[in-house]
Parts: C-alpha cells; sequence; structure tokens
C-alpha cells in the first residue's frame, strides 16, 4: 500500500541526535502519572480521557504528542494508522481524532485494553479498533500495512529493536513509525532496520523519533 503521506511530508525542524544505547527507565522524567490526558486537536479536541493506575503506565505528554502531529501536518485524513503499545490511547485516539480513516489500538494488559475499549464507546470512535493481545507478535503474524505505526513500549523491557524490526514490516517503503525511548536512535542503529531518522525530539527523559522506512535521514 502506498503511504497517503509520501507526497506531502512531514514538518517541523527538531534537529536529529546520534547514539543508539537504550536503557532501563520507565518514567517520562517524574513519579507523577496523570489520572487523564487531553486529546490536543482534531474533532475531540479538550476531551478526556482516563488513565488508569497501572504500573509502568506512561502516556505521551502534551508537548510531545503535540509535536508528533505537528511533524505529521496535523491533518490524518484517510491513514492508516498502528499503536502497538497502546497503554492510555493517547496516541491512537489522537490520530483518530485528527482524521484518520482506520487505528487499530494495541494493549496486552487487560484491564487496560478493556479501558481502551470503554473509551473507544464514549467517543464513539467507529474507525478504532481494540485488540488485546502482544503487539509485537501481532506485528510478526499480521499482513496488514499501515501509514504510521506508533510504538511507546515499556523503557524498562528491552523491546526497541523488536518492536522496530517487527513494525518496519508494516509499513511501505515511504511509511511512518514513531518511537519513544529513553535514549536517543541514530543512523548506525536504524539504518540495519531499514528506517532513517526524520525528526527527534527530546523531552525531559523521553526522546521522541519520527522514523521513515528507507529515504534518507533529514
Amino acid at each position: 500500500m502506498k503511504s497517503s503521506f509520501q507526497a506531502r511530508g512531514a514538518r517541523g525542524a527538531a534537529a536529529p541526535e546520534a547514539g543508539a544505547r537504550p536503557r532501563p527507565g520507565r518514567a517520562h522524567g517524574t513519579a507523577h502519572v496523570p489520572h487523564e490526558v487531553r486529546i490536543i486537536g482534531g474533532q475531540w479536541r479538550s476531551r478526556r480521557l482516563p488513565v488508569p493506575d497501572s504500573p509502568g503506565l506512561r502516556p505521551t505528554p502534551d508537548r510531545v504528542r503535540e509535536t508528533l502531529f505537528n511533524w505529521l501536518g496535523q491533518d490524518l485524513a484517510g491513514w492508516v494508522v498502528l499503536d502497538a503499545f497502546a497503554g492510555s490511547g493517547a496516541l491512537g485516539f489522537e490520530a483518530a481524532s485528527r482524521g484518520a480513516a482506520a487505528v487499530t489500538l494495541i494493549e496486552a494488559d487487560a484491564k487496560l485494553a478493556r479501558g481502551l475499549e470503554a473509551t473507544r464507546t464514549q467517543l464513539g470512535a467507529s474507525g478504532v479498533t481494540v485488540l488485546g493481545t502482544d503487539g509485537i507478535a501481532w506485528m510478526r503474524r499480521s499482513s496488514a500495512q499501515f501509514d504510521l505505526v506508533l510504538l511507546d513500549p515499556p523503557f524498562d523491557a528491552n523491546l526497541f529493536e523488536a518492536a522496530l524490526t517487527a513494525a518496519a514490516a508494516r509499513v511501505p517503503e515511504g511509511g511512518w513509525l514513531y518511537l519513544e525511548a529513553p535514549e536517543a536512535w541514530g543512523a548506525e542503529a536504524l539504518a540495519p532496520l531499514g528506517l532513517s531518522l526524520y525528526r527527534h525530539l527530546k523531552a525531559g527523559t523521553v526522546h521522541a523519533h519520527l522514523l521513515r522506512k528507507g529515504g534518507e535521514a533529514a
């Protein structure tokens, strides 16, 4: 499937950083976890999503989500999106709010998956599908293709390379992946996976990366 984003390109101007040594860590720079997150843009702008109490759950901060969707150009109309470690659903529901045609949320924790389904129902998000399963295993066995795959795995589980490898097979050439990690991933680590760094942001202890399959780094 040809990515609907290829013709538009990403926007933003954060300087890429080199280096690729993921290390353990769970928090987004603070031990406090909010009990709700706010959708920033689109049809559900300012709607608040509940964040269940769950060990290690780290909703992507507002600043990081806002920057990511600025990079992506705000309007995701027609996109097909996968959030492989959905957690609170902040990233996936944000994509749906901004017009994505179909969003698949994968969450292995049964309690969190039930919460995502409740939020989907509350929002009337007919284009969102919730799957209660392991994100990496699902990507490995699936043949589906996505314009964008969102990856925010547990920081202390050392899943980054496995998640990126599985996700890279789920996007076409020129397709997009988003990665949150406790360390910057640079060209040396990404090239063997067939990925290049397009944008990078450091916010506290979080490194946010917009990656492209194939192509050249910005």
